[in-house]
Formats: C-alpha cells, sequence, structure tokens
C-alpha cells in the first residue's frame, strides 16, 4: 500500500483561506447565508472556514451548523455492520436561506443527495450551494458538482483520498492511498 501527500499543511492552509474568500466574494456578509457542515468530515473543513470568515473577515454573526445525514444515505443498511449516527446542530431555520454545505472530499455525489433531502428538514433554503475541499471528479454518481472547490483529483476507484486533520489526526494533511 503506497501513501502520496497530496497536500500538506501550509497548502490546506491556502486552500482554506482562498475557499473563505470566495464565500465572501459570493456572500458578503452572510446575512441572508448559512454554512452548514456535512457530518462526520465535512464539519473539520466547515469549523476552520468559519474560524477564517469569523477571524480575518470579521463576520461575528455567522450561521452555522451540522448535518448528520447517517440515515438519508441511500447504502445505510447494505453494509455489513449498521452505521453510526452522527449528531445533527442546526439551530436556526434555512428557509429563504442561502445554504453552504461543506464536505471534505465529493466523490459519488451520493452524500451530497442525502443532505439535499436531510436539510428539508430545517426549511426550504433560497438556493444551495456546495463547497468542497477534494473533488474526486471522475468518480461521480450522480450529477452533482462543486461550487466552491479546494482541488481536483484524479483518483482512481481503488484510491483513496483521505484528509487528516490535527485536531483527530495529529496532523493537516491530504494523502492519496494506493493498495
Amino acid at each position: 500500500m503506497s501513501r502520496k501527500v497530496l497536500l500538506d499543511a501550509n497548502e490546506l492552509h491556502i486552500i482554506l483561506h482562498r475557499l473563505a474568500c470566495q464565500l465572501v466574494e459570493r456572500h458578503t456578509d452572510f446575512k441572508n447565508t448559512v454554512l452548514i457542515g456535512i457530518q462526520p468530515r465535512g464539519v473539520f473543513v466547515a469549523r476552520k472556514i468559519t474560524q477564517i470568515l469569523k477571524e480575518e473577515y470579521g463576520l461575528t454573526d455567522l450561521k452555522y451548523g451540522d448535518l448528520d445525514i447517517t440515515f438519508y444515505r441511500d447504502d445505510f443498511r447494505r453494509g455489513e455492520k449498521p452505521l453510526e449516527a452522527n449528531k445533527t446542530n442546526i439551530d436556526f431555520i434555512v428557509e429563504d436561506k442561502s445554504v453552504v454545505f461543506i464536505d471534505d472530499v465529493l466523490y459519488t455525489g451520493r452524500s451530497i443527495r442525502a443532505a439535499l433531502t436531510a436539510i428539508q428538514s430545517f426549511g426550504r433554503p433560497k438556493e444551495i450551494e456546495l463547497l468542497s475541499l477534494i473533488d474526486r471528479r471522475f468518480s461521480r454518481h450522480l450529477p452533482i458538482q462543486p461550487d466552491y472547490n479546494g482541488r481536483q483529483v484524479d483518483a482512481i476507484n481503488e484510491e483513496k483520498v483521505i484528509v487528516s486533520w490535527k485536531e483527530q489526526d495529529g496532523e493537516d494533511a491530504v494523502y492519496l492511498i494506493s493498495k
């Protein structure tokens, strides 16, 4: 098994700041915009971007939440072991808001399809956008594309893209794992 570094901590830092800047360009003051981190791994990206928006752009009134999509997935009963649910933490209504879903890796698009279904429990958004740190563009099963993209990665199906975060994994890095 080989492991190749796609992004180191410095490159991740630059990409996160660029993505935050792109969000500011589009949403300016975020009065009608909410950020939603998709559980489990998208919340790390979302929290880092939210922190950048608050600290470097002075946006103190951001609405941010975490969305668990476990039981909205079309494959949650197909595995050998049962999936463990995460927490949804959304304490606001998304009715007529611009929602930005944030995830770490866009692979088949099925997680985003599940998020589109799950968010309906919190109202009907005016629009939904997608921010992904890594886009595995040739692996899509559904016609879903990111509006904001950190980096595109051409990985074949047997390869995995792993995003590591210092808070959970001891380092900030993105790896391509081959068998």
